[in-house]
């Protein structure tokens, strides 16, 4: 794996910051404060920024300071349904083009995960969650998926952290990546699509009733 430039790791910190609530949903980017505090000049941190602009975790605004982004519940939930729609669609050929490497390597994951899920930052062992479904993408051997895939996580990070965050529960997450893992071995589409709607249907309610209570606990404070 390539080394992360320093723009890519200012945005790694930034990311984290808006998925643990440290920069929620409207808060302003100020590029000289954040920069002085992570104590790095403008010029990367601005570079930092494209990038979350990119993932549409923040919003670029002409002449003004960049804020963090807050797309409305319609949004993410037509951005979850395309999701879901092309996690299925990777996982049927990845039972027919994923090689047994591959396969493995997703196991070993999978095996990071039950070893580690009691005591490894909660922020940390999402993002390996991310990567195993990511890994399911691109082990479709379709390119236009694998993008596609990519940007939709990107873009619904922070609503599947505050969903998963909600929902932590070991045995469900070990249990339903195992048998995607399973299904995946035996080359069975029926056995993985039964597998992955187990284990993401309830995810487009589950983002819903998080961001709804967010919203409802806003207008409160105002």
């Amino acid at each position: 794996m390539a080394e992360e430039t320093l723009p890519e790791q200012i945005a790694r910190q930034l990311r984290r910051d808006i998925l643990r609530g440290k920069l929620p949903p409207g808060t302003t980017i100020k590029e000289r404060d954040n920069a002085a505090e992570l104590g790095v000049s403008r010029t990367p941190m601005r570079e930092a920024i494209r990038i979350l602009a990119q993932e549409g975790l923040v919003i670029l605004r002409p002449a003004r300071s960049p804020i963090v982004a807050q797309p409305s519940i319609k949004e993410i939930s037509d951005q979850v349904t395309v999701l879901i729609a092309l996690e299925k669609l990777s996982l049927e050929l990845a039972c027919v083009h994923a090689t047994e490497a591959e396969i493995d390597d997703l196991a070993a994951t999978m095996d990071y995960m039950d070893q580690n899920f009691e005591t490894a930052d909660p922020l940390d062992m999402f993002e390996v969650d991310m990567g195993f479904h990511h890994a399911l993408a691109v082990m479709s051997h379709n390119d236009v998926i694998a993008e596609l895939h990519q940007t939709l996580m990107e873009r619904l990070w922070r609503a599947r952290y505050m969903a998963a965050r909600r929902r932590r529960n070991r045995e469900r997450v070990i249990v339903q990546h195992g048998a995607i893992v399973n299904a995946l071995r035996a080359r069975d589409r029926a056995s993985a699509l039964v597998a992955i709607e187990a284990h993401l249907g309830h995810l487009d309610r589950d983002i819903r009733n998080v961001l709804e209570q967010e919203a409802e606990a806003a207008l409160v404070t105002k």
